[in-house]
């Protein structure tokens, strides 16, 4: 297929894999028009109650989800984004991908998930976990306790602490409490490279994923005499389970892994032959959608969760953060990335336990969304009036402590505190966490030169103004409201020849409105001081045991057998011990 930028009648198509759904989005080449979209719910959701198809209920801090539903996104995502578009499909030339990290799943040798094997499907750590997965905080301790005593040359390329979100904590915790499901596993996989599988035949690993999520550094992962100091049974790991079995290297960013498989053509509806990129994860994937490839331009891509990335020709070592990577984001360039482990889901947390019925009511009435009625409510406010102060750790803290262990607090509450103070100052702490790391950057000697936000929490006019009060500069915000998908898309034109790299096509396809919101001198003083007291707040809770000791005794309470509540629609929640309906534990140790 002949490819030329300059032809306006050749498009790609980019698909975003989210915490709860997928979307596809059609893209014209030549200068990025989003001509179509589509999303797919998933069926299942996040599976972090029970497993499906069993009565088998899983423990606290637990997060799965179910391979089907993905291969359903590109079944009736693709082709409805396409019908939607009126593209010709015969003029796609390219398709790319991205998806949450660390998703990830353990599968056969030809990629077959475990959870799709009849004996397996019953065994919790043969499901795929999600990102927000976070049971595995024990192991990440010992990773990173063992990383500092052996003094590890890759522990500083992370912040000094290893997440357990990320591949090696899960799956040591597999290894650990299932060694029968680690056994059977002959690759262990991230969802972003497992997709990929299914549209091109071939197994690969971008560069990316394998350098924040896979502790890939300087050409090799972490030697077998570090992970026999873990667990003898683990010193082969990467060898055994990461690295391709026909050897090939990493796949950079943009770069073509293969050709549409006349499988995924059908599922599709796309010809079979056209480029398939290498896969991606959603945040990186963004910066090119929002011109935040350029060094110094630092991205929040704000939805459920925040992930913070950022090019810089500088390697440092940055306290706390996720990891910088040589050609993470864009080739050429260290990648940083930091984040926050909840942000909208804090806020949605708060509209379903927090908000009374008479103002779902008011909100009903008025024609707005919950999240609209307490930001009008609380928009004229003066900052601090509302007497609170919280940390954003309900989801644990990512960045800079990287403990899932830490869960959140609000300070102030009076008996005359309203609903929408509490939502606001929520709103207030996601902005606090974001200024301890951009802080973290600049004191390690990374320049911030613009700060940009891309996702769905760019819609909240009042949440981004706050960013811009507390951060004390202009928040920039990216055009699209599909930056995960239009991003895969420009990577997607890359890989089919459309444009010589990544930051050439940011140029042509992506965009962004500079300075949409301005701090304000006077609300930026007053949060200075609230921002020391969440700072106090945080220095104090995260570096003392209270908040892990409430945990422990949580989790102990919760360990044993409890009754099966049913729910509207039939959902379950807990063990049935009257009918024999057994708890997770026994299968999990």
């Amino acid at each position: 297929m002949d490819v030329n930028v300059n032809d306006g009648d050749q498009y790609v198509i980019g698909v975003d894999f989210g915490t709860l759904s997928g979307r596809a989005v059609v893209v014209r080449v030549a200068d990025g028009a989003e001509l179509g979209a589509a999303v797919h719910e998933y069926a299942h959701g996040v599976i972090d109650r029970e497993l499906p198809g069993t009565a088998l209920r899983l423990p606290p801090d637990w997060a799965l989800q179910c391979p089907e539903d993905w291969r359903e996104v590109l079944r009736r995502a693709v082709p409805a984004a396409l019908a939607a578009s009126g593209v010709d499909p015969g003029k796609v030339i390219g398709i790319a991908t991205d998806f949450t990290a660390c998703t990830v799943l353990p599968t056969t040798a030809d990629g077959t998930p475990l959870c799709e094997l009849p004996d397996l499907a019953g065994r919790p750590h043969a499901w795929p976990k999600l990102w927000k997965h976070h049971a595995a905080q024990g192991q990440a301790d010992r990773i990173n306790a063992v990383a500092h005593e052996r003094g590890e040359p890759w522990i500083g390329r992370y912040g000094g602490r290893i997440s357990s979100e990320w591949q090696y904590a899960k799956a040591l915790q597999v290894l650990e409490e299932d060694p029968e499901s680690y056994a059977r596993c002959a690759r262990w996989i991230e969802a972003a490279d497992w997709i990929v599988w299914q549209l091109a035949g071939v197994e690969t690993r971008n560069t990316c994923t394998a350098g924040y999520k896979g502790i890939y550094q300087d050409g090799s992962y972490p030697t077998p005499d570090y992970l026999a100091a873990l667990d003898p049974r683990f010193a082969d790991f990467p060898a055994t389970r990461l690295e391709p079995a026909d050897g090939r290297g990493l796949s950079p960013l943009g770069s073509r892994v293969g050709g549409l498989t006349e499988q995924a053509a059908a599922w599709t509806g796309l010809p079979a032959g056209i480029a398939v990129a290498a896969g991606n994860v959603d945040a990186h994937v963004t910066a090119p959608a929002a011109r935040a490839v350029a060094d110094g331009r630092l991205l929040a891509i704000m939805g459920t969760s925040t992930c913070h990335v950022l090019n810089s020709a500088v390697l440092a070592d940055v306290p706390g953060i996720c990891g910088v990577v040589d050609g993470g984001i864009t080739t050429g360039a260290y990648g940083y990335e930091a984040g926050q482990s909840a942000v909208g889901d804090i806020f949605a947390w708060w509209l379903r336990t927090g908000v009374p019925a008479e103002y779902h009511a008011e909100a009903a009435g008025r024609g707005e969304s919950l999240h609209e009625l307490l930001s009008r409510k609380c928009a004229d406010q003066p900052v601090g009036g509302h007497g609170l102060v919280a940390l954003d750790w309900m989801g644990g803290n990512r960045s800079v402590l990287v403990d899932h262990d830490l869960s959140g607090i609000i300070v102030g509450l009076t008996l005359a505190t309203r609903p929408e103070e509490v939502y606001r100052a929520l709103l207030e702490a996601t902005a606090f966490g974001t200024r301890v790391i951009v802080e973290a950057f600049e004191k390690a000697g990374i320049a911030i030169t613009e700060f940009i936000v891309a996702g769905g929490l760019k819609q909240n006019a009042l949440l981004m103004q706050i960013y811009a009060d507390v951060l004390r500069r202009p928040v920039s915000v990216a055009t699209s409201d599909q930056g995960p998908a239009l991003g895969s898309a420009i990577h997607a034109a890359v890989a089919a020849g459309a444009y010589a790299d990544v930051r050439s096509a940011a140029d042509a396809m992506g965009s962004v409105q500079t300075a949409a919101y301005t701090p304000d001198d006077t609300r930026a003083d007053v949060y200075d001081q609230l921002f020391a007291e969440y700072q106090l707040l945080h220095d104090t809770f995260g570096g003392q045991g209270l908040l892990h000791r409430l945990r422990r005794i949580r989790n102990t309470a919760l360990a044993g057998p409890r009754p099966i509540r049913r729910e509207p629609g039939g959902r379950r929640n807990g063990a049935d011990t009257s009918t024999g309906e057994p708890s997770a534990e026994g299968v999990l140790r």
